[in-house]
């Protein structure tokens, strides 16, 4: 009989145990919910500068405009190899479908340099470092941000690299 007496007691000190432990883990699991905005939401002044939700706003903006560029892209491409089939044998039309061609190309390119600045917005955003100036780690705002995503630096530092890059370009 003793036995018994010893095993009720070892089993009454472990479910108070794992009680106390079940509530410390949903404790964290409540104070950690996904913030949710909705898609008609803009970033105000008035917020705390790059809160979650000016983050989340971003996140979502960029990678909208991402899909876009790439739904592009592939549209352009599919759309470009169907036109080199239409050799002619005019000597006039095939320059303006090289020129054509090679304009399409260079948007092309551009748009893919975009997506690599788009992944690398993102990225600052997961690294918590989106919104500040790659130089100065001043905030860059909230106005610049929405007029261009993809800014890494206040205006100030942005006007002195394109006046070093101008300098630099003269050389």
């Amino acid at each position: 009989m003793p036995k018994t007496a010893k095993a009720k007691k070892k089993v009454s000190k472990t479910k108070t145990k794992v009680v106390s432990k079940s509530k410390q883990t949903t404790a964290k699991v409540v104070s950690k919910g996904p913030i949710k905005i909705s898609k008609t939401y803009i970033p105000k002044d008035t917020e705390k500068y790059m809160c979650e939700k000016h983050k989340i706003y971003f996140r979502m903006r960029l990678t909208e405009w991402k899909k876009e560029l790439i739904k592009a892209n592939n549209e352009a491409l599919y759309n470009g190899s169907m036109d080199d089939n239409n050799i002619s044998a005019d000597i006039v039309d095939q320059a303006n479908s090289y020129i054509d061609s090679n304009v399409e190309m260079k948007a092309i390119n551009r748009q893919i340099k975009l997506i690599s600045e788009i992944d690398k917005a993102l990225r600052r955003i997961r690294e918590d470092t989106y919104g500040y100036c790659l130089d100065t780690a001043e905030p860059i705002g909230l106005k610049r941000l929405m007029a261009r995503p993809v800014a890494k630096y206040t205006i100030a530092a942005q006007e002195k690299h394109e006046k070093d890059e101008k300098v630099h370009a003269d050389d």
